[in-house]
């Protein structure tokens, strides 16, 4: 079985611990190597390649949110989860639109194990205890009147497929909860895309928490 290769960055060596304990437990998780700021986890992900990133925020020398920043341009392939304790609103919409790919709050370590899971499968996940600050954000920038909104322009098996799009389920399972095809389900999920002006399930996610789309 081919593992998760998970670098985890982070100041403090005893967070960086307890994440690898918990991580030991996971048959298809690895921890590969630690990095304590920004900058050695630049270092890091040049030399070990992960798959998944655990990034601490607020770290000396060079910040997570830099550091997110420039591996996302650097290695799109790599996949980013914010790990922090500071779950205001600005963290969380800052660190998504640096490029993360899910934010975990350090008070929530269960959420870990299903996190890496889902980013390394290319979904996207918050935490419950985080994704009511992107839920009101987007809830609040959502004025769109319905004549203007592409989400009517969709069938009900499209908006069908959205929702569980952006719940994160693979083509597989779509088609087999609507009882259809993976190749049509591929089609619907094409359609929706294309629809709504879409270009990645990060856009897919934001769209779906602006709409309502999720219940979290």
């Amino acid at each position: 079985m081919q593992k998760i290769k998970v670098l985890i960055v982070d100041d403090h060596a005893i967070m960086r611990d307890g994440i690898k304990a918990l991580l030991a437990l996971a048959e298809d998780i690895e921890v590969i190597g630690e990095a304590s700021n920004g900058r050695e986890a630049l270092d890091s992900v040049r030399q070990l390649v992960p798959d998944v990133i655990l990034m601490d925020i607020a770290m000396p020398i060079l910040d997570g949110m830099e550091a997110t920043r420039r591996i996302c341009k650097e290695h799109p392939q790599m996949k980013v989860i914010a790990l922090t304790q500071h779950d205001n609103k600005e963290s969380v919409l800052s660190i998504i639109e640096a490029g993360a790919c899910g934010f975990i709050s350090k008070i929530a370590p269960s959420d870990l194990g299903p996190a890496i899971r889902h980013v390394y499968n290319g979904d996207f996940f918050l935490s419950p205890s985080v994704a009511k600050f992107v839920v009101e954000d987007y809830r609040f920038k959502s004025a769109q009147r319905k004549g203007d909104d592409p989400y009517f322009d969709l069938t009900d098996r499209e908006k069908d497929v959205l929702k569980l799009m952006a719940e994160g389920y693979p083509t597989q399972e779509i088609a087999d909860m609507l009882v259809i095809s993976p190749k049509t389900a591929d089609g619907h999920k094409r359609n929706v895309m294309d629809k709504l002006g879409l270009s990645n399930r990060t856009d897919l996610i934001k769209y779906a928490i602006r709409r309502g789309i999720i219940e979290l």
